[in-house]
């Protein structure tokens, strides 16, 4: 458009000067002693205008000449940039691809090669990532150091080598290190998103929960961090300040500092009650789990939100059971109603809740409560019981074989035994099996080997191979009194003839050969 515009002008001053030259014909002489020159206006002009393309043809092709070295320094300074672009692109691919070796390489020659001090510091950047990529610390450190020599005084370059040094230390497990290189940026008031973060991982892994929450807070107030695991790193940073401040007497101004949002979080509500129980603030305890179970329901709080002084249990019962509404088959809610009845001594109310909850979920908590739910009411067969079904519920208890010293206990009334070859045996028959047989079941027709539930398939095959009446059959008992059976199961006569300690330091010396002095 603009050449359109120029074409379209010198043909419109053509034609005005062609017209204005055919309008005042005339003549031009020139006096230059002892010269005279005469000729015609429009030769005149004519011979004007070719002089001025001369010389302006003459003046830029001078120029052009004159310009010569400065456009090769320019063309080499194009070619040693993209040379250094390349050596960069394919080293940056090569570190995100994971090929370090090729990477380091690369980046070092362009690190050797390149003069811009800017693309100096991104080489040594890049070459100490590869090299930690290949675990060559030292050499990594090193570029580190070369990085910060050829940043010089730029402020830029300087946070960008900081910020790289203390991610790959965090990466390396040294979170001290990483923070002794971010602390001139943290005391010259940097406040960048990427140090942020670097400096919440490595307060976060030294424990130092005052910056981790006071970070946190930051982030989430920027919307740079997801807001879950803030509210994670919150919850736990907070309530640790609580904890230590329940040490100094100070954890009121720290519960003060906290949000609303904040102290319904988990940990946070749990550590404000526990300080709030031990000042004898009951009811404000009691109001600040009651909030934190409202925003979100948590097992953990409503088992704490249990555990209270007897004259609290009314009012915690009320409020539990209408979260039960809401809940009417959640066992761990059923358990914490019978703990509360357990606390406030109602006990035909807390079998209830006890004994729907465990119908729900084999748990042991729920059959510890039981067992000492049923030793206060002095039935110690039912607590005996619960309690080996505590035992069971926990950990895996293998049935071994007999024993020299003392018969295996018969454990087939257990209703929840766990054979661990087989599975658990549960139901309402098992159930009536730990009681006692009942009046319409069968007698067992033989007795269960000791033998079958061992673990070692050696000791299993010996015992079948060996004849019937060889094996050590172990009679089938009732479950009625656990103390009983222990207190009258028979010792074998050889275990009192020969004890043998397996305390003592003979016991590892080899046996005297006959006709030795001792």
């Amino acid at each position: 458009m603009r050449t359109w515009f120029w074409t379209l002008l010198l043909a419109c001053v053509a034609v005005a000067v062609a017209v204005v030259l055919r309008a005042h014909p005339g003549n031009v002489l020139i006096l230059v002693w002892p010269w005279r020159l005469e000729m015609s206006l429009a030769l005149a002009v004519l011979l004007l205008v070719v002089l001025f393309v001369a010389l302006y043809v003459g003046l830029r092709l001078l120029a052009w000449l004159v310009a010569i070295p400065d456009r090769v320094r320019a063309w080499r300074g194009r070619r040693a940039q993209a040379r250094d672009h390349e050596l960069l692109e394919r080293g940056w691919i090569s570190l995100l691809e994971g090929r370090f070796s090729h990477a380091e390489k690369d980046l070092v020659k362009l690190l050797d090669q390149t003069k811009v001090r800017g693309r100096r510091v991104l080489a040594a950047l890049s070459a100490a990532r590869a090299e930690h990529g290949l675990g060559e610390f030292e050499r990594r450190d090193q570029m580190l150091a070369k990085a910060r020599e050829e940043a010089g005084d730029d402020a830029g370059l300087i946070e960008a080598t900081a910020t790289v040094a203390a991610d790959m230390l965090l990466d390396q497990g040294q979170p001290a290190q990483a923070l002794d290189v971010l602390a001139p940026l943290q005391d010259g008031g940097a406040r960048h998103l990427h140090t942020m973060r670097l400096l919440l991982r490595a307060e976060k892994a030294l424990g130092h929960q005052e910056r981790v929450f006071a970070l946190a807070r930051g982030l989430v107030r920027r919307n740079a961090m997801d807001k879950a695991e803030a509210e994670q790193l919150i919850d736990g940073a907070g309530a640790a300040r609580l904890r230590a401040g329940m040490a100094s007497e100070q954890w009121r101004e720290v519960w003060k500092d906290l949000k609303t949002e904040e102290r319904l979080l988990p940990n946070i509500a749990l550590a404000g009650a526990a300080a709030f129980e031990a000042a004898g603030e009951h009811n404000e305890a009691a109001r600040i789990l009651e909030s934190a179970i409202a925003a979100k329901f948590n097992p953990v709080l409503v088992a704490a939100y249990a555990r209270c002084e007897a004259d609290q249990v009314p009012r915690r019962l009320a409020k539990a059971e209408t979260w039960l509404q809401q809940r009417p088959a959640d066992a761990g809610m059923l358990t914490a109603l019978g703990l509360l009845c357990l606390n406030g001594q109602l006990w035909g109310q807390a079998e209830r809740y006890l004994q729907r909850s465990v119908s729900r979920r084999n748990d042991a908590q729920t059959h510890a409560l039981l067992g000492s739910l049923y030793d206060r009411l002095n039935r110690p067969a039912e607590a005996a019981k619960h309690w080996r079904l505590a035992t069971a519920a926990s950990m895996a208890l293998p049935i071994l074989a007999t024993d020299a010293a003392l018969p295996a206990a018969d454990t087939q009334a257990d209703p929840l035994h766990l054979d661990a070859e087989g599975a658990f045996v549960d139901g309402e028959e098992a159930v009536y099996a730990a009681a006692g047989p009942r009046a319409d079941a069968a007698p067992p027709e033989a007795a269960a080997s000791a033998a079958d539930y061992v673990l070692d398939p050696d000791a299993r095959l010996a015992g079948r191979d060996a004849p019937p009446e060889a094996q050590a059959a172990v009679p089938l008992r009732s479950a009625i009194d656990i103390e009983e059976y222990f207190d009258s199961a028979p010792i074998p006569p050889a275990a009192i003839e020969a004890p043998v300690s397996s305390f003592g330091s003979d016991a590892a010396k080899p046996a005297d050969k006959p006709g030795e002095k001792t």
